[in-house]
């Protein structure tokens, strides 16, 4: 089993000890980060929260313009790009954090991601993120995760949805949205995966051991996605 932790960290501006307590908490094998440190000392402050949550940093950050991937001891790192998509002019710019990790005997093509605000931009980088799943590695099984700010019933989420497997409509566990408590429900936030891999459950991580309420609120202004996922051996 491979467990996938989706986070919008928020620049790390609230509480990191909480932050990291929740991340530690999930236990995840990868972390797709969006909202990562991407300025002054960036580095440094990724650093320190992959070494607060007992991971270790991939890639990302800055050089993906916010996305970010981490992981724990358990997965070996084959291949690392940061890609930047093509911006419009008084947008944000925007990118993707890949990775190929080897897990026990399964690969993982990993995508951290964060789409655009604007419908139009990030319907193109929907798209763009299906491109990029299209060329991962010969026997690598996709992962993505992300902020992708849209609806389940959005044209940019739908995009990806036809293509991948939406993890918590496939097999719901602990709570669906992703906005903090006390935000308007809604869930912008997901884990996609390949068709092969096994969903075993996707969701907030709420009344998991060690995930407090408090620490969900003080950490960032959104929610963890957690999924276990069984994934096929790979070659």
């Amino acid at each position: 089993m491979v467990r996938v932790l989706s986070y919008n960290v928020r620049s790390m501006r609230d509480d990191r000890r909480a932050l990291a307590r929740v991340i530690r908490a999930c236990a995840p094998d990868v972390v797709c980060v969006q909202e990562a440190p991407r300025f002054f000392r960036w580095r440094k402050h990724a650093s320190l929260l992959a070494r607060e949550s007992g991971l270790v940093w991939v890639t990302g950050g800055a050089t993906a313009c916010g996305p970010m991937i981490l992981s724990s001891l358990r997965a070996h790192v084959e291949h690392t790009e940061d890609i930047l998509l093509p911006r419009t002019p008084g947008l944000h710019q925007r990118g993707f954090a890949t990775a190929v990790l080897r897990i026990g005997g399964a690969r993982l093509s990993v995508i951290s991601t964060h789409l655009s605000t604007n419908a139009h931009e990030r319907y193109e980088q929907a798209g763009l993120l299906l491109d990029r799943v299209a060329a991962a590695a010969d026997g690598a099984h996709t992962v993505v995760g992300g902020d992708f700010n849209d609806h389940p019933d959005g044209r940019s989420f739908r995009r990806i949805a036809a293509e991948l497997q939406d993890c918590w409509a496939v097999r719901p566990w602990g709570a669906e949205y992703t906005s903090r408590p006390g935000d308007p429900f809604q869930r912008l936030d997901a884990v996609f995966a390949g068709k092969e891999v096994e969903v075993l459950g996707c969701g907030v991580p709420v009344g998991l051991p060690g995930v407090t309420d408090r620490d969900l609120r003080a950490a960032t202004d959104h929610l963890p996605v957690l999924a276990a996922l069984r994934v096929p051996a790979g070659t």
